[in-house]
């Protein structure tokens, strides 16, 4: 029996381009993602560097490109948030059958571009409606590692098998499954969070 539900964020609540910072940043020039550049993105979605040091990598690496261009194109992934979601998650949350939890893999400029573009009364109208609301780079772990859901667990006292994990992306589904963790790899543009009782998922 499912007591604990664990949520995505992008493109299970927020609409998410994939390709949008690919697609930027190849308009700014740059069109290979180099070994440096991700092993610096993971480091940043983990918070084991700033803000700062973070920008400070791409302007070095391309001093062509100026910090408001990188922060666009960075930001360039994210796109809207239907309030069809903010109010099934709320009845959810309301309705207090299951204890909610967010599990996002994010950054310091990606929650900043988010709270600043919903505004506040919808932010935190939606953080209010969990538990916990963990982002990897508050809590330096991310997601498809399996401290990150060990962690989650732990904390909270949940049992892995009484538990379901929403996310878009199959590696970290496997990843949770392989503790216990119910899991449901949604389909975005296919699924939709709306569909969680249709889906036989609860």
């Amino acid at each position: 029996m499912i007591k604990n539900i664990i949520f995505d964020f992008g493109d299970i609540f927020i609409n998410l381009d994939k390709m949008g910072t690919y697609k930027a940043m190849a308009q700014l020039g740059v069109t290979e993602i180099s070994e440096d550049m991700i092993s610096v993105y993971h480091q940043y979605e983990k918070g084991l560097i700033s803000t700062s040091t973070f920008i400070y990598f791409y302007q070095k690496k391309f001093p062509q490109i100026k910090e408001n261009q990188l922060v666009d194109a960075w930001n360039a992934v994210l796109l809207d948030f239907p309030k069809k979601r903010l109010e099934f998650l709320k009845e959810l949350s309301k309705n207090n059958d299951y204890r909610l939890f967010l599990l996002s893999n994010t950054n310091d400029l990606h929650i900043s571009w988010v709270q600043n573009s919903l505004g506040d009364l919808f932010y935190n109208e939606f953080k209010n409606c969990f538990e916990q609301f963990y982002l990897s780079h508050e809590i330096n772990f991310r997601k498809p590692d399996s401290e990150i859901y060990e962690f989650v667990l732990n904390q909270n006292n949940l049992v892995a098998n009484e538990t379901l994990f929403v996310d878009d992306l199959k590696e970290n589904t496997t990843a949770a499954n392989k503790l216990g963790i119910h899991v449901w790899n949604l389909i975005p543009g296919e699924e939709d969070v709306l569909e969680l009782f249709t889906k036989n998922h609860l």
